[in-house]
C-alpha cells in the first residue's frame, strides 16, 4: 500500500468511500433519520459535500491510500491551522472491504507526522459515540477523549 498526495481525479471516488463508510455514523444521517429528508437531498449528498468543504479548504492536505494495484482504498483530509498551531483530521474513510488491515492506522499516523513536519503542537480528530471503529482506534494512536458533545436539529 502506498500514501499520496490528493489529485483531482480522486474527488469523486473520496466522496463514494465517504458515503459507503459514513452509512450509520453521520450526523447527516441522524438528521434525516428523525426529521426527515431536507430540501430533496438526502444525508449522502451532504455528507459527500463535506470532502469537497475539507478538499477545497484554505490549509487542507489530503492524504489517499492506494492498493498495490493503484485503487484507492482510503484517504484521510487534514487541516493545518499554523496560528493557533493545531491540526485537524475532519474526515478519514478507508473502502469497507479494506478495513482491519491497519490502512486507517496508517493513515492518521501519516497525518501527524504531517503535522510535526508543520511544528505543530496539537491533532484533533472527533467521532461519534456510535462510531465503534474511531472510539477504539483513535485511542490506539494516541487521542485522549477530552468532551462529548450533543447535536440539536429542527425543521423550519
Amino acid at each position: 500500500m502506498m500514501i499520496r498526495p490528493f489529485r483531482e481525479s480522486d474527488r469523486e471516488m473520496l466522496k463514494a468511500i465517504t458515503v459507503e463508510a459514513f452509512n450509520g455514523v453521520s450526523i447527516d444521517q441522524n438528521i434525516e433519520r428523525r426529521i426527515g429528508v431536507v430540501s430533496g437531498r438526502d444525508w449522502r449528498w451532504r455528507k459527500a459535500r463535506h470532502i469537497d468543504d475539507d478538499i477545497d479548504a484554505e490549509g487542507a492536505a489530503i492524504l489517499v491510500a492506494e492498493d498495490d494495484g493503484g485503487e484507492i482504498v482510503g484517504y484521510i483530509t487534514t487541516l493545518i491551522d499554523r496560528e493557533a498551531s493545531v491540526g485537524l483530521i475532519p474526515n478519514m474513510s478507508v473502502r469497507a472491504g479494506q478495513r482491519g488491515k491497519g490502512i486507517g492506522r496508517q493513515l492518521i499516523e501519516r497525518a501527524l507526522e504531517l503535522f510535526h513536519e508543520s511544528g505543530l503542537e496539537l491533532a484533533r480528530i472527533e467521532t461519534l459515540d456510535q462510531n465503534s471503529i474511531g472510539q477504539h482506534l483513535y485511542p490506539d494512536c494516541g487521542f485522549v477523549e477530552v468532551a462529548r458533545q450533543i447535536h440539536f436539529a429542527m425543521r423550519l
